[in-house]
């Protein structure tokens, strides 16, 4: 597995008559390739070779185990086709490496027949439409596929322990994958009654507990496995669902390449093995929302008279709320009249209050106090941000810079761009004197808060759970999500305020939304009326008008300005390819992986073409990426098919 584009193709080799048993398809080679030995897979055995030149032998087989099945070899093979990588790096993120102790443990018997009731209660399912048809043709074995929207307040985990349970009992397999480890905990939890059949798979695990329950979905020991990204690629034995949580969640981008995204890779799976889909979120993409426009999934979304009696009640600023008061403490705290009064009436009650921050730390982001340009390291180009301490560091290489100086006007002075989790939570607590404050950030997460008086601060995705919901949530600086440079600013808003919606109680239970967003933003009224697929369906429309994903494919090329020229003028492209820039690397993008100078300007290129010919612009690109590794290397570069942050 060199991970060599102009090498992306399976090579021949001899196969002595002692390694004829272990030698089996799936299985780890090493081999001798251009001098020197390499680790393989065995893809399959054939009685002769197109190949008219002079075969080598294998060297020897690492082990015997089939673990690249050929259900995950065509899968891995298609999302390297769609991303425009290569093969052997998508089997690294599908097979974890070996251990061979873990392998010669003694295998635990598989298991028998269901012993689940067959006809599992899904009556909980029953508010949302179409669920009963889906329900249905989980039952009788098809790949029923579609895109759920959650009701506020629901209890996503249970639900979906619920269809893996009636899936399970027909037999068939179930993968469900979600954000982050929280995520995972939650859904495992729900899946108690599974236990005997169920793995959790996810990057906190040690490389030998991993493997050893990796093995165990290989063998067919285990039939659900829950998990995070790389989850999707696990080798489940008759496989029969396919689930995908909260698919726009930030977490759920990999970072290796190709970049693959779970819900891509979920997709293609459904398609090759005929299994059913699931795609489900108290928000939805415009990816999503792509899926069911073609009519290659269907809504399973509930009635509008059960989304107004679960949901909250949602205020936003409107010119007769914008008050903020006289209380010099409750200015500092930077929350109007109208919303303290309701965090102290839910407190008063008993219940508690969250305060949603967009950044952890301090002073997460800083400007020149003067032209008001973002304050950024001098030697990566990363965000400068402010500790407790004063001390201001770059919150991606972590460089201390004791004298920030501004690249523009060369002021001295900074200024805060956001208010951090820490500083709020100082803040609120002299507001809210007496009340409990808990933090919960990326730095310390709180996974569950009691439901009794006290505020709780915390950043997206790290918000604690409370039974029955919180009294007031209020999120704060809600101009960090929508100022950003980002085709996705306005997407991702609404998945964080749904999703922080979701967590408070209804309605008629007394339970309120404050968002500190003008009223009239399509954004915010999407959370007021509770229409995330009206939302969503708006959010592509927009994007066919202008021509970007999921609209259109896309790919990005990032490097230095030498690097991206150059693989430019290797680049044979499809006919009606569009070029976009290049432009300077957006605000937010990392530089790409490799040796570079410390402050090296990096540049990104945009690479546009119609749907039906993103195969087209994928092999342009793996070609383009063959040449420059045959010898015009200009410096890093990365090449994504449909990178999450456009610019």
């Amino acid at each position: 597995m060199l991970g060599l584009a102009h090498l992306d193709r399976p090579f021949d080799y001899l196969v002595d008559t002692e390694q004829d048993a272990d030698a089996v398809p799936g299985a780890r080679l090493r081999v001798r390739f251009s001098g020197r030995l390499v680790d393989a897979y065995l893809l399959r055995r054939l009685d002769a070779s197109e190949h008219d030149g002079k075969l080598g032998w294998i060297d020897r087989v690492v082990s015997p185990e089939p673990v690249l099945t050929p259900e995950i070899a065509a899968l891995c093979r298609a999302v390297a086709d769609r991303y425009a990588g290569t093969m052997s790096d998508v089997v690294r993120l599908a097979i974890p490496p070996r251990h061979a102790r873990t392998e010669k443990e003694e295998r635990p018997s598989a298991p028998g027949a269901p012993f689940l009731d067959p006809d599992p209660d899904l009556a909980s399912w029953s508010v949302y439409r179409g669920a009963a048809s889906y329900g249905g043709a989980i039952a009788d074995g098809r790949g029923p596929r579609a895109v759920w929207q959650a009701t506020p307040g629901e209890d996503w985990p249970a639900r979906l322990a619920e269809l893996i349970g009636h899936t399970v009992a027909t037999g068939r397999g179930v993968i469900a994958v979600v954000p982050d480890q929280r995520d995972l905990d939650r859904l495992e939890a729900a899946c108690g009654a599974l236990q005997e059949r169920c793995v959790t798979l996810a990057a906190g695990l040690g490389p030998t507990a991993r493997y050893r329950r990796w093995l165990s979905v290989l063998r067919g020991t285990a039939q659900v496995v829950l998990g995070t990204r790389s989850a999707v690629f696990a080798p489940v034995h008759n496989l029969g669902l396919v689930i995908v949580w909260d698919d726009g969640d930030p977490s759920l981008d990999e970072p290796r390449a190709p970049y693959p995204h779970p819900r891509e890779v979920a997709v293609l799976r459904s398609h090759q093995q005929g299994c059913g889909l699931l795609l489900g979120g108290f928000a939805r993409t415009a990816e999503a929302q792509a899926l069911v426009a073609a009519g290659w999934a269907h809504d399973l979304v509930a009635d509008r008279a059960v989304v107004r009696e679960r949901g909250p009640r949602i205020q936003a600023l409107a010119e007769e709320n914008r008050a903020i008061g006289n209380d010099p403490l409750v200015r500092l705290a930077r929350v109007p009249e109208f919303a303290f009064r309701l965090a102290r009436k839910s407190l008063d009650d008993g219940h508690p209050v969250l305060i949603s921050v967009p950044r952890r730390g301090y002073l997460p982001s800083l400007a020149c106090a003067k032209c008001r340009t973002h304050a950024r390291c001098r030697s990566c180009n990363g965000p400068l941000a402010m500790a407790a301490d004063h001390s201001v560091a770059c919150r991606w290489c972590g460089r201390v810079d004791p004298a920030p100086r501004c690249a523009v006007c060369g002021s001295t002075e900074i200024r805060a761009r956001t208010i951090g989790s820490a500083r709020t939570a100082e803040e609120l607590g002299r507001a809210f004197r007496g009340v409990p404050v808990v933090t919960s950030d990326g730095s310390r997460m709180v996974d569950e808060v009691p439901d009794d008086a006290r505020l709780v601060v915390a950043t997206p995705g790290a918000e604690p759970v409370v039974t029955g919901g919180y009294g007031t949530t209020i999120a704060v600086d809600t101009w960090a999500h929508l100022d950003r440079e980002d085709l996705r600013a306005d997407e991702d808003a609404a998945r964080h305020w749904f999703a922080i919606a979701a967590l408070t109680r209804s309605g008629g239970d007394g339970g309120t939304v404050v968002l500190l967003a003008e009223n009239d933003l399509p954004v915010v009224q999407a959370l007021v009326r509770w229409d995330p697929v009206g939302f969503a369906a708006e959010q592509l429309d927009q994007r066919v008008e202008l021509g970007f994903p999921p609209a259109v494919t896309m790919a990005a090329v990032d490097g230095t300005p030498n690097a991206v020229r150059q693989f430019v003028d290797l680049m044979d492209l499809p006919a009606g390819a569009e070029v976009l820039g290049p432009v300077p690397l957006p605000p937010g993008v990392r530089p790409p992986p490799g040796e570079f100078e410390p402050g090296e300007d990096f540049e990104r290129l945009l690479l546009r073409v119609a749907r039906s010919h993103g195969r087209e612009l994928a092999e342009a690109l793996s070609r383009a990426q063959a040449r420059r590794v045959g010898g015009h290397d200009g410096g890093p570069l990365r090449v994504q098919v449909d990178p999450p942050t456009i610019g």
